[in-house]
């Protein structure tokens, strides 16, 4: 049986499901909006939706907020406002609360940013990809180069001292050059935050029905290993396999996720881990759109429920933990996954051996060759 001394860090994550257009490489739960989005309706949902799971959570301050799509960016800043408002009123918010919005270039302005600002977002990640038209293009983005920049420009320009840019590179037909050129002009953009991800193709997307020619390993690692440059000497530290931050502008909501935190999910196929002194709980809403509006804040609205086992719960955590550079103290095992860390001596070992990861009684760490063959360590615990 799986025994906590304490709780951990409880986080929120809203799921805003429509997008303008949907990308080829995307396999998150998105749909194209194809006219009016019922947001007053989607707004009330949510609420709904947060208190059937508050039972859940009673007393538990919530530390983070994060709200994903999707494009949140659709959304009125006066809705976001509302939502917010109604999640203060059903909920105990950390004092230095960080408050997240995903953005898309193509659908924001500087008044919208100061208005989503206003409505008490504190955070923001927006989704560049690339600055070349072209790729933008062959990614399917409903913005160019010159909205990507405006996007940035209009964050600060609007009063966030804090924002994310997302990048991608191994894109289709990309050359080495042409993705440290991404990597320099996000750089100049000056944001605290950058994640820069390899393109992947997955399951159930356009581009995996009809796969472009992207870059071999070889050369995508050289992109990697000369983006990871480039930021080191900007002042970006690189804490994660895809995250890069300035001293203290780590993202904390994704720290939570890659600490085996707790978190709430509310909106259309929105996941949610929670523990409690029966275990650790996994459940998840229901995908669809409209099912989700005619459901919310009934049992209906439980897509599925999973109590993890022992062996669920090791693999959990490494999956999360072993993303982080510095690895993970190692009391936080038992403390988040309930189990002695004894329980995983012998993967560890063998993980030491193959040269993936560094550990004692304090520590354990991904060594770089354990980072660049993540899922070949990963799959040590799987």
């Amino acid at each position: 049986m799986q025994r906590f001394a304490s709780l951990p860090p409880l986080s929120l994550y809203v799921h805003i499901p429509w997008c303008v257009r949907k990308c080829p490489y995307c396999d998150f739960n998105s749909h194209e909006s194809r006219g009016s989005i019922p947001e007053q309706e989607y707004v009330e949902a949510l609420l709904r939706d947060l208190e059937q799971d508050l039972p859940r959570v009673w007393g538990r301050i919530v530390h983070t907020i994060f709200i994903g799509g999707g494009t949140p960016s659709l959304f009125s800043p006066e809705a976001i406002d509302r939502l917010l408002s109604g999640i203060r009123a059903r909920l105990p918010l950390d004092q230095n609360i960080e408050i997240t919005l995903e953005a898309n270039p193509g659908t924001v302005d500087e008044e919208h940013f100061r208005g989503f600002r206003e409505a008490g977002i504190n955070r923001l990640s927006i989704g560049i990809q690339s600055f070349e038209d072209e790729k933008l293009k062959a990614l399917g983005r409903i913005h160019g180069r010159d909205a990507a920049l405006r996007a940035a420009e209009s964050a600060r320009a609007a009063g966030f001292e804090n924002f994310n840019l997302d990048l991608m590179f191994g894109l289709p037909g990309q050359t080495l050059e042409q993705a440290l050129s991404d990597i320099r002009i996000a750089i100049q953009l000056r944001p605290t935050h950058l994640s820069a991800y390899q393109l992947t193709i997955e399951p159930n997307t356009l581009f995996h029905a009809r796969s472009p020619t992207l870059p071999d390993d070889d050369n995508t690692w050289d992109m990697q290993s000369r983006l990871q440059t480039e930021l080191a000497a900007a002042g970006y530290r690189q804490y994660e396999v895809s995250a890069y931050a300035k001293p203290g502008y780590e993202c904390r909501h994704n720290l939570n996720y890659w600490k085996f935190g707790d978190y709430l999910g509310i909106g259309a196929g929105a996941h949610a881990k929670i523990t409690d002194a029966n275990g650790i709980t996994r459940l998840w809403k229901v995908k669809q759109p409209k099912e989700y509006l005619r459901t919310a804040g009934t049992p209906q609205n439980i897509g599925g429920e999973q109590k993890l086992s022992r062996h669920d719960a090791v693999a959990e955590f490494m999956l999360n933990a072993l993303r982080l550079v510095d690895g993970f103290p190692s009391p936080l095992f038992q403390e988040r996954a309930g189990i002695p860390i004894s329980a995983c001596e012998p993967e560890l070992a063998q993980a030491e051996t193959k040269g993936l990861v560094e550990w004692d009684a304090q520590n354990i760490r991904p060594t770089p060759q354990g980072r660049r063959f993540l899922n070949n360590l990963l799959e040590l615990f799987i």
